[in-house]
């Protein structure tokens, strides 16, 4: 495989990188790069600003913001916004929704939410997940009834994540109860200041406020906000699932936390060898992901993604668990106390390792379980 960058593409990435470094504010950066959360307002100021240069939405259509690259270019422009400590562009609107309506949507929805939607004017909410409809996506209970023109929605979702921002909440609801339970679903957008609608926070085992729950009690839907054909929720569900697993192993984000733990950790590293060999273990496994990453960019077609994405986000996911892991053990004692007061005399990085070790535990879980890529890996790529 040809590993060098031809000279068009060594260009792209210089000028990507130089805009990425400088343009996005240093405040913003540095924030993702030392791990601490980010605010709406960062959030919105990021995307807006990628957005304003067209940097937002590559992936969709070229008449709503989308570029016209070439799968190596889009893999290039990922990585470099991971290098850069860059926020990604909000997946909800840039990889779920937005590619969903420009796909499925009419062009009275396509004109009314595309724009804002790259422009993180409006923040999406996914609302997928329910209480005993996880994995098994099909056997949500949702449901939406016609009523007239519209729609009334009763349910609850549940691991809706930053929805105490949301804006709109694009859901999956039940529309026909009598059929096959993939047949009967269907996505509707809602406006999140409906009456009827109630985020309520979840408090994770970091302390954050990262995830929720929320409540639709006849909630009414006007009908044009129904995306698609009615009962075709499910086939819009694995188009936008397909979407969110394209680009999901973080290695630039990895690596650079690699980096960063060797760093604050070079005291504990140099007197002990078993630490320094773990290290090198994972820079192995990450040259490895790496090099796999490339491969999946090279033989996806028409961007369908090949089924080798699946060990990308298998092992990403298991990689950024790693790394996490070993930067609590850098960390040692003073990672046993993390929200202390300034003048502690902790430091920073130690107090965020254990609040950061205990939040990855889902990167195994989303995106899809990493039990359910192996099945993926299992069928498609070894025939079992």
């Amino acid at each position: 495989m040809q590993l060098e960058l031809s000279a068009e593409d060594q260009e792209f990435r210089e000028k990507v990188r130089t805009f990425f470094t400088t343009e996005v504010p240093e405040e913003i950066r540095e924030a993702v790069r030392e791990g601490r959360e980010l605010t709406k307002e960062q959030f919105v100021e990021s995307m807006q600003v990628l957005n304003a240069a067209g940097l937002a939405v590559p992936n969709w259509p070229t008449e709503w913001g989308g570029q016209d690259w070439t799968e190596l270019q889009r893999h290039i422009w990922h990585e470099e916004l991971q290098a850069a400590s860059v926020p990604l562009p909000l997946a909800f609107n840039a990889t779920m929704i937005g590619p969903v309506i420009a796909h499925f949507g009419t062009d009275e929805q396509k004109r009314k939410f595309l724009p804002p939607t790259a422009n993180l004017d409006i923040w999406w909410s996914q609302g997928f997940s329910e209480p005993d409809a996880g994995s098994d996506l099909a056997s949500l209970r949702t449901t939406a009834v016609r009523d007239g023109d519209g729609w009334v929605v009763n349910g609850q979702k549940t691991w809706t994540t930053l929805g105490q921002y949301g804006d709109w909440i694009f859901t999956l609801v039940r529309t026909d109860p009598d059929v096959k339970k993939q047949a009967g679903i269907s996505m509707l957008l809602i406006d999140m200041t409906t009456p009827g609608v109630e985020v309520r926070p979840i408090e994770l085992i970091d302390g954050g406020h990262e995830v929720n729950e929320v409540w639709f009690e006849d909630v009414r839907v006007p009908g044009e906000n129904l995306v698609g054909d009615l009962n075709g929720g499910w086939t819009i569900a694995k188009f936008l699932l397909g979407n969110e697993r394209v680009g999901v192993a973080p290695v630039g984000q990895v690596k650079g936390a690699l980096a960063r733990a060797k760093e604050k950790g070079a005291a504990v590293l140099a007197d002990d060898p078993l630490l320094r060999a773990r290290v090198a273990e994972l820079e192995n496994e990450l040259l490895a992901l790496e090099l796999t990453a490339l491969r999946v960019v090279a033989r996806s077609a028409d961007g369908a993604p090949h089924p080798a994405s699946s060990v990308l986000k298998l092992k990403g996911s298991e990689l950024q668990q790693a790394v996490s892991e070993l930067t609590l053990d850098l960390a040692g004692s003073g990672a046993l106390v993390f929200g202390a007061q300034e003048g502690s005399g902790l430091e920073e990085w130690a107090q965020r390792a254990a609040p950061t070790y205990l939040n990855f535990r889902k990167a195994s879980i989303y995106g899809g379980s990493n039990e359910v890529q192996r099945q993926i890996i299992a069928k498609t790529i070894l025939g079992l």
